[in-house]
């Protein structure tokens, strides 16, 4: 099996986001009147979009359509001024990000998160290295795990969906990957278990970045364990 691109998730996966989006969440549940949550909690509320965020935060009894928005709304202006607070890349995003565009290795992007966020952290994180396409939510696009905007970014990349590695960390990912017709390979280092995205489809599980390469350049010397 040969690959020549990789779509990778966003938080959990390229970035650590985990800490800034627990903050600003909470700061938004507080202002209402809610109580907070333990950061780590926001491992299972993280994936399906802001809403989605809003509502699973939110104590049953509560998550009517206008409560819900409330948060949301909240929650946007809170991330707008601290979304760089905490966040970083994963330790080994960078010498994988380096070894795949040496190597040509076309690099995309598609995340849950508002386009404008992954758009704004991809180029201020991510800046040094090149990304074909960076796309998030918007009104325009269906979200994962429906896999039409993994098509679309297979096709304007001009690369065939099985020749695509899609790198994320949670069954959502891979439930797309599945659908998409693209490998689907599990982010131990993010936010779900391994359990989790074996059972939505995972063909492979890296436990750090470096492991990615193993996988794409299986007869390449320079990237096997010494």
């Amino acid at each position: 099996m040969s690959f020549r691109a990789v779509l990778f998730d966003l938080d959990g996966t390229l970035l650590d986001t985990l800490a800034d989006i627990a903050e600003s969440t909470n700061t938004a549940l507080i202002r209402l009147g809610f109580r907070p949550h333990k950061v780590d909690a926001y491992r299972y509320f993280i994936g399906d979009g802001r809403e989605a965020l809003a509502y699973r935060a939110l104590p049953e009894g509560h998550r009517d359509p206008t409560t819900v928005a409330k948060v949301v709304t909240l929650i946007n202006t809170e991330y707008d001024f601290h979304w760089a607070d905490n966040t970083h890349p994963y330790p080994g995003i960078a010498d994988l990000l380096d070894s795949l565009s040496m190597r040509d290795i076309k690099m995309t992007v598609l995340s849950n998160k508002a386009h404008r966020f992954t758009e704004m952290m991809v180029s201020s994180m991510l800046a040094r290295w090149h990304f074909d396409m960076i796309v998030g939510a918007s009104p325009e696009v269906p979200k994962k795990p429906d896999p039409t905007t993994a098509i679309l970014i297979a096709n304007q990349v001009g690369i065939p969906p099985s020749e695509f590695i899609y790198l994320g960390d949670s069954d959502i990912d891979m439930k797309t990957a599945v659908a998409a017709g693209m490998y689907p390979v599990g982010a131990l280092w993010g936010f779900r278990s391994a359990n989790e995205l074996l059972s939505g489809g995972a063909l492979a599980l890296v436990k750090e970045p470096g492991e990615l390469l193993r996988l794409i350049f299986r007869n390449d010397e320079s990237v096997r364990p010494s």
